[in-house]
């Protein structure tokens, strides 16, 4: 599955939350934090819920909702109701009715936050994917544990947020954050789960955003985050191998096989001796050509 990348829509938005699979994100994402305002918290939930609930909804990205910090328990019974509360996944209930794949939770900072999260979804008849946003100095340094939870399918870097957190000023070159966003894509790293980078706030600026996207993508990152659909289509392309990449990888791993067929421990591909780390380079190239849609082999 790809997440290149994720596209947030405000949740009391209903218009642009049905127009937003039609940019192409990878997945799609229904903020009921801060893009609503406090005091439209539940005409959001309410919008969220209409969508979902809709059987003209279903599209091809992947849906996932933000939930309050404040909170999520609220949030989560707006959206299966009231009467879904212990049912359990298997019951004609909640998942199939509403369709959602995963919840985003804000500034986690501990394991338990995750448990508890993915225990509420199951008390709701809820079998669902978590982000976990790490975006505070707790979380930052929790990484790790937040990240191999059982239930966390991708760790989340929010750079604003953590640079208030912290007191600390923004600036274009991002030093201030970047110890913290290259721990994030370590922790998920470790736990073999995805990390998608931090938003790129000047949605008016393209090729800043590119050139901070393959950045993101030489540290590690698997996707990034968009606030705007102008965004989408320059974080897929970054995030999408080209195709000297996807012939190089195509080559080593084919070299690899006729080696292993042959016994041989050593082989060279375009004059380069291969070795284990070229070729798990070579092994992701090829999955994330053919997480986009692409026949890399």
């Amino acid at each position: 599955m790809a997440r290149r990348s994720l596209l947030f829509s405000p949740g009391d938005r209903p218009e642009l939350m049905r127009k937003a699979p039609a940019t192409g994100a990878d997945v799609i994402c229904f903020d009921l934090e801060d893009a609503v305002a406090p005091g439209r918290k539940d005409e959001a939930r309410a919008a969220v819920r209409g969508v979902l609930a809709d059987p003209d909804f279903d599209p091809d990205a992947e849906v996932c909702v933000r939930l309050t910090v404040a909170d999520s328990a609220a949030d989560l019974d707006a959206l299966v109701g009231e009467d879904a509360r212990g049912a359990s996944a298997a019951d004609d209930g909640a998942e199939r009715s509403l369709r959602l794949d995963a919840v985003m939770l804000p500034k986690v900072e501990d394991a338990d936050r995750v448990a508890d999260a993915a225990a509420l979804c199951a008390d709701r008849g809820l079998d669902l994917a978590v982000f976990a946003l790490v975006e505070t100095a707790g979380g930052v340094l929790a990484a790790e544990g937040i990240a191999d939870a059982a239930a966390t399918e991708a760790l989340v870097f929010g750079a604003e947020d953590l640079a208030a957190d912290l007191g600390a000023t923004r600036t274009d070159e991002g030093t201030e954050v970047l110890y913290a966003r290259e721990h994030a894509v370590l922790a998920a790293s470790a736990a073999d789960v995805d990390a998608l980078d931090t938003v790129y706030t000047d949605y008016s600026d393209a090729e800043g955003l590119r050139e901070e996207t393959a950045f993101a993508r030489t540290l590690g990152y698997d996707g990034k985050l968009a606030i705007h659909p102008s965004q989408v289509d320059p974080i897929n392309e970054a995030f999408t191998p080209d195709p000297d990449e996807i012939e190089w990888a195509s080559r080593v791993l084919d070299a690899r096989d006729e080696a292993d067929r042959e016994g041989r421990g050593v082989f060279g591909v375009d004059g380069e001796m291969i070795d284990a780390p070229l070729i798990a380079r070579a092994e992701r190239i090829v999955e994330r050509a053919a997480a986009a849609g692409l026949d890399p082999r």
